[in-house]
């Protein structure tokens, strides 16, 4: 059982920190766990981040009391990780925050260091958060076209997985958060975006922290979405987007059984 997206963000970047997460996943069940932090920790990545900043003061003061701290704080832990003998398979990686005019620093920057895998996500749209219960709908949801913000986010998604930087795509229907639902057929973009994830071999994740974090219905990614892109032959990868040891393998054993009853 593989919990493909857990994050170190709300504590240090130690082994004992790090171990809390492996023995979660132990007594989940989880034989492999996917550790990574989200680009924002780091100062190297600030750049990523400056057209958030620029846009409003909610996100000037989100992005500040993010932690900034060197990323070789972070290839540290896991050089320390890789010398220790772990009772379940342990992989290391990067979510990455995809900001399309920022490819080329993205190449550069995550080709330094061999990460055991890396994930595409998409926070923001042209500079707006659109996941941030606080203030996303004030700056975002209740002034732009509801079908007009899931094109672009479906656009970014498409020109993220032909980056070819990554190997994994976040919550790929995480716009439904707040249930602001375009008025257009979504199936012809799932499909377009099934047809890349096979082209470029990126697994795409059905993260069930939509369903426990946010109290959204679905339990991960929706139905719909799910049996196209399994159609497609693309690689579905449980995850549960824990910030917190004990959310570890959280709803992964039902995500399964509603992926091996796919048709």
């Amino acid at each position: 059982m593989i919990d493909g997206h857990v994050h170190l963000e709300n504590g240090p970047l130690t082994k004992e920190y790090v171990m809390q997460f492996v023995e979660a996943a132990q007594k989940a069940g989880v034989d492999c766990l996917h550790i990574l932090d989200h680009t924002h920790r780091f100062c190297e990545f600030a750049p990523l981040y400056e057209d958030l900043r620029k846009d409003n003061q909610s996100q000037r003061d989100w992005f500040a009391k993010k932690l900034k701290e060197p990323l070789a704080n972070y290839h540290r832990l896991i050089a320390e990780m890789k010398q220790t003998e772990l009772p379940i398979e342990v992989k290391f990686g990067l979510e990455v925050c995809y900001v399309p005019k920022q490819e080329a620093f993205l190449k550069n920057i995550l080709c330094q260091y061999p990460y055991d895998f890396l994930i595409g996500s998409i926070h923001s749209i042209d500079g707006k958060l659109y996941d941030m219960p606080s203030f996303s709908k004030e700056i975002l949801w209740d002034i732009l076209d509801t079908d007009a913000i899931y094109q672009r986010y479906y656009e970014i998604m498409e020109d993220m997985i032909e980056s070819d930087l990554f190997t994994q795509i976040a919550h790929p229907d995480q716009l439904k958060l707040f249930h602001y639902e375009p008025h257009y057929d979504l199936k012809p973009t799932y499909r377009r975006i099934a047809s890349l994830a096979y082209k470029y071999h990126v697994s795409m994740e059905s993260n069930t922290g939509i369903h426990y974090r946010y109290q959204h219905e679905d339990l991960g990614t929706n139905l719909t979405f799910l049996t196209i892109l399994k159609q497609a032959g693309v690689n579905i990868i449980t995850a549960s987007d824990a910030h917190q040891p004990a959310h570890v393998g959280s709803y992964i054993k039902e995500m399964m059984k509603v992926l091996e009853e796919l048709v």
